[in-house]
């Protein structure tokens, strides 16, 4: 009998943590300290595809650029390279200590990092009014002179460095090697893929892939990706063990498992923040209806609750 399938989306502190400076040696700590709670869900009979953010990585990828350009005239590279990149480094971190821990363990099985294109609408709105912020502060001159001369957005960030560029975020459409991602999970490899939202690529007229300046969300291309390999179970690691309503108010109330449809009435009441659940729970739904049987919002740690987290479940 074919075991299940679990996409797991880890969130980003997953690697690097707010009060970190980024060295390798805490990514590769944290990245073994999430792992290794995956292994519950391989007792639990489910092969599993692993998908992660690249936020602070792809930000420090595009200051290096900046900073090879200004020193030495090094060609900068776009966006979709620099995801690329992150994908590739992210991806052999996870595969490494995602190893290291089945010898420990003495699980034979292989891991593999997949490098994903997702394809995007070219004519989505989002192009026509970028709002994700990327990469590093400016001040107010340097922003409106990069601006200026590379045609690039730059927004301030209030209450934080100053301002920074913001690029187009628009919705998954497809991924592009799921079939292949599909037959490598159920021949019970472990699977890397889709980090930091997938490469963001459109096909022009010809039909030719081509690289665009945007970025992904890392949950909605997870739960495109989940639907179309048909997972079973859909799993948001983050730094909360539940979902809350009335978050941070003295009526505040953890959600244990919800349908679908009671998901949808707590997002029109904006009970979930843009900036941070408000995304999980969108791509939860999706996953849902799309036709997956469960979504499970929760921490890494939690895993071996076989009732942890939030459920979101079919209406």
């Amino acid at each position: 009998m074919d075991k299940k399938i679990a996409v797991v989306a880890l969130g980003g502190n997953a690697l690097l943590r707010g009060n970190e400076a980024g060295t390798i040696q805490q990514q590769e700590k944290n990245t073994y300290d999430t792992c290794i709670h995956l292994l519950k869900l391989l007792e639990e009979g489910y092969n599993v595809v692993i998908t992660h953010g690249n936020g602070p990585q792809v930000g420090n990828i595009m200051l290096r650029n900046q900073a090879g350009y200004n020193e030495y005239k090094i060609p900068q590279m776009p966006l979709d390279i620099c995801v690329a990149d992150s994908q590739g480094g992210i991806g052999y971190m996870i595969e490494r200590q995602m190893k290291n821990i089945l010898v420990e363990y003495k699980i034979r099985k292989n891991v593999v990092t997949v490098i994903t294109q997702v394809v995007v609408d070219i004519n989505d709105s989002a192009f026509n009014e970028p709002t994700k912020p990327v990469g590093g502060y400016y001040l107010k001159e340097e922003a409106e002179l990069l601006a200026k001369s590379g045609g690039l957005n730059f927004k301030e960030d209030p209450g934080r460095r100053g301002w920074r560029r913001v690029v187009p975020s628009p919705k998954p459409v497809e991924i592009l090697n799921k079939k292949i991602i599909r037959d490598l999970v159920k021949k019970g490899n472990i699977v890397i893929a889709a980090g930091g939202g997938g490469v963001p690529v459109y096909r022009d007229k010809n039909k030719n892939l081509l690289g665009v300046e945007a970025v992904i969300d890392k949950d909605l291309a997870s739960s495109l990706l989940a639907a179309e390999i048909k997972a079973d179970s859909f799993f948001i690691l983050t730094d909360v063990s539940k979902v809350y309503i009335n978050f941070n108010k003295p009526d505040q109330k953890a959600l244990d498992s919800i349908t679908v449809a009671k998901a949808k009435k707590y997002l029109k009441r904006k009970e979930f923040a843009d900036g941070s659940m408000g995304p999980k729970i969108k791509a939860a739904i999706e996953f849902v209806e799309n036709g997956g049987r469960e979504t499970v919002i929760t921490e890494s740690t939690q895993l071996s609750d076989p009732n942890c987290g939030t459920r979101i479940l079919p209406s």
